[in-house]
This record gives structure tokens, C-alpha cells and sequence, in this order.
């Protein structure tokens, strides 16, 4: 298991370490197709097909645990199975992995629940993501 965790923890520093995603401007201007290209790619591949080898990374296509916008956006926020929260803030010591907005996980959950396919055409606001528990964003701390 420590093994999968620094597999993923090196994939997400190799994202993170581009100059565009350590611009909190740049990540703004981002769509989540564009998220998931640049954060969420390297590990669930090219049209959410997951991996396996070194470590395993689900899928995302056809996911059937994607009718729940709250699981997808939990997921993103607070991580999950060795991924990391994506929703704690970005500048904890030795970290260098992007953090998301509720506006900017909003965009990836419906980017992810509409492709791959994946047809659940609800809309996730950012404030319904806002209104979630962020279990992450309080262990850390304030940015």
C-alpha cells in the first residue's frame, strides 16, 4: 500500500510541478475537461479507462458509483484509496499537489459524470459542493 501512495503522490507532483497548475490564475481559467486533462489523467488515463500495474487506479468509465455527484465530489475533495484530496489547501509543508476550488471541483464532477460513458446530466453547482463536509481542508488548516 505505501508503495501505491508514493506511485500517486509522484504522479500528482509531476502534474503539479507545471507552471500552469501552480498558478492559482491559471488553474481558475481551467475547465474540468481541462482538469481532468492536466490532474486526474495520469492516473485514470485517457477517457477514464483506470490502470493497473505499479498501483491501481479506478476506473472512471461507465462507473455506476457516478450517480451520486456527492461520491465523485467527496472523492475529489477528501481523496480516496491512496488518491489525495484534492480539496485541502495546496500549501501544506512538502506538498506540492494543485489544490481545487468548490467552483473548480464542480467543473470535474460534471465533466467526469457526463463522459466516459458516464450520462448523468445533472449539474453541480460550486455551492453545493461548498455545502459538503471538507474533512481534508480542516485537518490542514486555513490557506
Amino acid at each position: 500500500m505505501r508503495g501505491l501512495l508514493l506511485l500517486v503522490v509522484a504522479a500528482v507532483s509531476a502534474y503539479a510541478d507545471s507552471p500552469m497548475l501552480t498558478s492559482r490564475a491559471a488553474l481558475g481559467s481551467l475547465t474540468g475537461e481541462q482538469i481532468y486533462d492536466h490532474i486526474c489523467q495520469g492516473c485514470h488515463m485517457q477517457g477514464g479507462q483506470g490502470a493497473t500495474g505499479a498501483g491501481a487506479y479506478p476506473k472512471l468509465a461507465g462507473n455506476g458509483k457516478f450517480v451520486s455527484w456527492e461520491f465523485v465530489a467527496q472523492t475529489v475533495l477528501n481523496g480516496r484509496g491512496g488518491m489525495p484530496p484534492f480539496g485541502a489547501p495546496a500549501n501544506q509543508e512538502g506538498s506540492s499537489r494543485p489544490h481545487l476550488t468548490d467552483a473548480q471541483i464542480s467543473d470535474v464532477v460534471n465533466y467526469v459524470r457526463t463522459h466516459f460513458k458516464n450520462s448523468y446530466k445533472s449539474t453541480v453547482t460550486a455551492d453545493q459542493v461548498a455545502a459538503l463536509p471538507h474533512p481534508a481542508a480542516e485537518l490542514f488548516g486555513p490557506q
